[in-house]
């Protein structure tokens, strides 16, 4: 997911900090994988160069120190947001897939890859048992990824067995 393209969404909402903007990225979308403060920032910072955010300092506190800084979206950020909004996203092609690649290596060096394939086929359905057990707890947002990511796992298992039945085929083709 590309953060520019979240930050920007939170401030087309309202205005806000960097520490903010973290709790909701990590609150909507950080169940796996919390974003880091740095990256918020780091984009927070390329975005305010390219004009699509603009700093408003808020003096406003009770502290001492120095204002914190409040970002908003600018024109030009609106209109970048909206083009990527109505952008469609390509499916990706993966040609050079990792399982691929490894059932060549497999091949080149025991001459089959059906262990390989099988160990990978275990991992996936151990995932989709995890995934599963999380989904009965989880609300709908969470429930959503969850069922995203248990549709590409099930891609997966059934090209693992397409890949298994045709082991030999490949092997003759590719002349190992």
């Amino acid at each position: 997911m590309s953060a520019n393209y979240t930050l920007l969404g939170f401030l087309a909402d309202q205005p806000n900090y960097g520490y903010e903007l973290k709790k909701r990225y990590d609150m909507l979308f950080g169940l796996d994988k919390p974003i880091l403060s740095g990256q918020i920032y780091s984009t927070l910072s390329r975005l305010k160069r390219d004009g699509k955010v603009r700093e408003i300092i808020d003096n406003n506190q009770d502290s001492k120190g120095p204002g914190r800084i409040k970002y908003e979206i600018t024109p030009e950020g609106s209109r970048s947001l909206e083009e990527w909004l109505n952008s469609p996203e390509l499916p990706s092609q993966n040609l050079q897939a990792t399982m691929y690649i490894k059932v060549v290596l497999a091949l080149i060096r025991e001459g089959n890859a059906s262990s390989y394939l099988d160990i990978q086929r275990h991992a996936h359905i151990e995932k989709m048992r995890q995934l599963t057990n999380c989904r009965r707890e989880s609300d709908l947002a969470t429930t959503l990824l969850i069922d995203h990511t248990l549709y590409h796992i099930e891609a997966d298992l059934r090209w693992i067995d397409m890949t298994s039945s045709r082991l030999t085929q490949l092997k003759e083709e590719l002349c190992l």
